[in-house]
């Protein structure tokens, strides 16, 4: 018997957060994305809500769209990656941004890949790429970290290892915070970084509520705070003279 031939796992990038937002992604993504039938999610709800998004022609209720466990074995993972061993091509799709990319879907690309599924990223908005090339820092070198500790001294003592690390090696140093903690995280760095380290906020990328702004630490301690709590927020920073 015959192996039918292997389908594709299509990367799908989705809005960073605003629905009125009307072109985040390019033309052929979107007609790629419209034509699948086979979707793993992050969240099934608002993987429905951006298919609509993108003018999805099917029917989503009868659409299967599949949601990634947070814990999932490979037995998992092959059950959801099952279409694309059938010959069918599979459409990942994180809750914002870009799958795979500081997201739980890295682990069904890696098996993916153990299974010879060919993999295809397509084109779409990434805060963290769009973090740094709006920021003017250095993007020859640069480290993405996710989050920072919870407790304020553990959070304190990463911040300064951080910024020693960057002004060591001209890095820039990308980190994110829950939304109702951007604050505090913005207090710590004010507390713990150097006056000449610079750090950019960067919030609602790509959308119409766009915050992006860079400035030296001194500076921020001068200049009015800008609104960032509960909204989706970047934190970049580079020690060293600018």
């Amino acid at each position: 018997m015959n192996t039918p031939a292997r389908g594709t796992l299509f990367l799908v990038p989705v809005s960073l957060g605003d629905a009125a937002w009307p072109s985040f992604l390019p033309a052929d993504v979107q007609q790629c994305a419209a034509r699948l039938q086979h979707f793993v999610v992050e969240n099934a709800r608002a993987a429905r809500a951006h298919l609509k998004q993108l003018d999805f022609p099917g029917i989503l209720r009868d659409t299967d769209i599949k949601e990634l466990p947070e814990k999932a074995d490979n037995a998992a993972l092959d059950a959801l990656l099952r279409p694309a061993l059938e010959g069918r091509d599979v459409g990942l799709m994180s809750d914002a941004g870009c799958p795979a990319v500081a997201d739980p879907g890295a682990r069904l690309v890696a098996r993916a890949h153990a299974l010879g599924i060919r993999v295809a990223p397509m084109v779409g908005p990434s805060s963290i790429l769009l973090g740094l090339m709006g920021s003017g820092l250095n993007g020859q070198s640069f480290a993405f970290h996710g989050y920072l500790p919870v407790q304020e001294n553990e959070r304190d003592v990463h911040l300064r290892a951080l910024e020693e690390e960057s002004r060591r090696l001209g890095r820039t140093q990308i980190f994110i915070e829950t939304p109702y903690r951007n604050d505090r995280m913005l207090d710590a760095l004010l507390k713990v970084c150097g006056g000449e380290t610079r750090l950019c906020i960067a919030c609602d990328l790509s959308t119409a509520n766009e915050y992006l702004v860079t400035r030296s630490i001194g500076a921020w301690r001068k200049a009015e705070r800008p609104y960032i709590a509960k909204r989706p927020a970047l934190f970049l920073l580079l020690a060293g003279a600018a």
